[in-house]
């Protein structure tokens, strides 16, 4: 490995025989209900899994990468599913450790309404879970540096103090460290004292990669627009910037001259099916595109098409468009791609071939035009913005047993 991370964004470190990507963070079982109303009101839910780094871990599991989820759960029947969910994706769950002090599972409830909406409601059942008692000690680093690169969010941070502690140490710039990936997911009803604003800053300026929503930014720092988010987190390498339908910001940090490439691009229009999970889907698709070595353009494109797979599917984490699929549509001219709207079956390879991109810019067996559509760069009334992400993935179809340690 490098003696620090290289400044170069495309080349993460690593051996070569390195697994790609390590995602660290809390996973919860996750009941959703059977129709909409009030928690109060409803009369059955379902289960699935929500966390917003194995959601990164899926989608990039998924999208053909190797990935190791770490993390703790629950000697309990709750533990065994998210491990049995999680690696039916073909993600790695050979580091998650079992709590053997009676910590269990964390699990929740939410409404069916979108998180931006006062009608939402999310019932937490996390505090003293397994997983809040990751920590420095806890968790061992070799596993942890075992990927080119290291992929984590402040949703961590807020979990305990162990939690916190654990995270500001991964911050810490040091010989042998694999890339960095941090997205901010500031989640204020999960931090029990005004420290965030802080502690998120702190680790930000650490990472050598960071994903921010320009409407959590201005929540959390009082900062109102990329280039201001820029200034006050000169430190990563390169800096996505969220904001919804009107796209994305990348700033990236040109080596040798020491100044910024900043690159827009555009949200794509989306047809919504459930508005959730577009922002892991997100931060998976940039990932993905920055393994391979793409051009800066491309990781946000690849981004906003990971969203749309998932946007346009009424799981959580879907199973993103075949790479070849999604690279014709990131290629595609600014014309094409401003016009460019996506609907259910859009990520179906056979679909693509049989509509291909029309002048109306669908594209899909599920993607219709439709009058009244978005304009260019503009998402479909009531989408998730990518900036916004919600935990969460129906994955109780999953069949294979994982053995996990216990510590």
């Amino acid at each position: 490995m490098p003696a620090t991370v290289e400044a170069d964004p495309t080349s993460p470190g690593g051996p070569p025989e390195a697994v790609e990507v390590v995602c660290l963070g809390e996973s919860m079982v996750t009941f959703l209900p059977s129709r909409p109303g009030r928690l109060a009101d409803v009369p059955a839910f379902t289960r699935t899994i929500g966390g917003a780094e194995s959601n990164v871990a899926c989608a990039l599991a998924a999208a053909g990468h190797t990935v190791k989820w770490i993390s703790r759960v629950g000697a309990d029947g709750f533990g065994d599913h998210l491990v049995e969910a999680i690696g039916a994706y073909g993600v790695d769950t050979s580091a998650v450790r079992r709590d053997a002090h009676g910590r269990p599972t964390g699990i929740y409830f939410r409404t069916a309404t979108d998180r931006s909406t006062t009608a939402h409601e999310v019932a937490y059942y996390r505090s003293g879970s397994a997983a809040s008692a990751m920590s420095p000690e806890t968790m061992d680093r070799a596993d942890l540096w075992s990927g080119r690169l290291l992929h984590l969010s402040g949703i961590t941070a807020a979990l305990s103090d162990d939690c916190r502690a654990l995270m500001r140490e991964l911050a810490q710039r040091r010989a042998g460290r694999p890339l960095l990936s941090f997205d901010v997911n500031h989640r204020p009803a999960l931090w029990r004292d005004d420290s965030g604003p802080e502690v998120l800053l702190e680790i930000a300026r650490g990472a050598d990669l960071v994903f921010v929503g320009d409407d959590e930014a201005a929540q959390v720092w009082d900062l109102h627009s990329p280039e201001a988010i820029r200034e006050a987190l000169p430190e990563p390498a390169v800096l996505v910037v969220k904001a919804g339908a009107d796209g994305a910001t990348a700033f990236v940090r040109e080596p040798r001259a020491g100044t910024d490439t900043v690159t827009s691009v555009p949200a794509l229009g989306v047809d919504v099916v459930a508005a959730v999970g577009a922002g892991d889907a997100f931060a998976a698709g940039f990932l993905s595109a920055t393994l391979r070595g793409l051009p800066t353009a491309a990781r946000l494109r690849h981004g906003h098409l990971m969203a749309a797979a998932v946007l346009t599917d009424a799981g959580d984490v879907c199973v993103p468009a075949a790479r070849a699929h999604a690279d014709r549509l990131a290629a595609l001219d600014d014309r094409a791609w401003g016009t460019l709207r996506l609907g259910p079956g859009w990520t179906s390879e056979s679909g693509a071939s049989e509509s291909g991109t029309s002048e109306s810019g669908t594209f899909g067996t599920g993607a219709t035009p439709a009058p009244g559509a978005s304009a260019p760069g503009a998402s479909a009334p009531g989408a998730s913005a990518p900036g916004a992400s919600a935990p969460g993935s129906d994955a109780d179809s999953a069949t294979r047993q994982e053995a996990v340690p216990t510590s």
